[in-house]
């Protein structure tokens, strides 16, 4: 076990991962790893060879090999909205990542063990003092089981399509509300029901549904959890 702490914030796709990743980050000086954003980087990978992956027989053992050789950084940038600048083999794709294509593209990909396997040690290797606070959906069952803090979010898939409605629409991406209602639907399924890593809260998660809680509501909580946990005062 390292002595080195790690927050582990699991959820599903709209779930606010992201911004209490960045608020814990910040209020702890911890280090950030995005673990969502490889899978799709691994699927924009996929995309950029050339593979189909909405194709059922798309290649699985290229796909992951492209996950060993992942040539990918991660540059902050000071925005807590978009807290950081990802870069696949030298080009910004940041906001191609974040596209609902993308997120499809990685439960697609997410389900390939090889794939799983590869992106393991890479994720681990995040883990620098004087902390970490990672964000997907396996960190706190499979990447770090042995967190200090685990820490699961969800809502439902109404809020969690509105949010994300908002979001894109925010960033002038066309994106249906009805469609994106469905896709995080589909998504949802792959994702709890796939064998390798299923997504489901650790035993030991506090599991917060933010439904019909504000963000604020929702940072207090994490905070107060994660504080008691680390044992520090805030």
């Amino acid at each position: 076990m390292s002595n080195i702490p790690v927050i582990a914030v699991d959820g599903p796709s709209g779930s606010g991962k992201g911004v209490v990743t960045s608020h814990l980050a910040e209020r702890y000086g911890f280090h950030i790893l995005d673990s969502g954003a490889l899978y799709r980087l691994v699927g924009i990978a996929a995309r950029n060879a050339g593979l189909a992956l909405e194709n059922p027989d798309f290649d699985q053992a290229r796909v992951a090999a492209l996950a060993a050789t992942l040539d990918v950084s991660f540059d902050p940038t000071g925005d807590p909205e978009n807290p950081l600048s990802i870069k696949l083999d030298g080009t910004d794709v940041t906001l191609r990542l974040r596209s609902d294509e993308a997120g499809v593209d990685a439960s697609r990909v997410a389900s390939i063990q090889a794939l799983r396997d590869n992106l393991g040690d890479l994720q681990r290797s995040f883990r620098r003092a004087p902390g970490l606070v990672a964000d997907g959906r396996d960190m706190g069952t499979a990447i770090f089981p042995d967190a200090d803090a685990k820490i699961f979010l969800t809502a439902s898939a109404e809020a969690r399509a509105e949010r994300r409605y908002n979001q894109l629409k925010h960033k002038d991406i066309g994106v249906s509300l009805a469609a994106l209602f469905q896709s995080i639907r589909a998504r949802d399924e792959r994702d709890m029901s796939r064998e390798a890593s299923p997504l489901r809260p650790a035993d030991d998660a506090l599991v917060v549904d933010s439904t019909d809680m504000t963000i604020e509501e929702v940072l207090e909580t994490v905070q107060a959890f994660v504080s008691q946990k680390l044992n520090v005062s805030d």
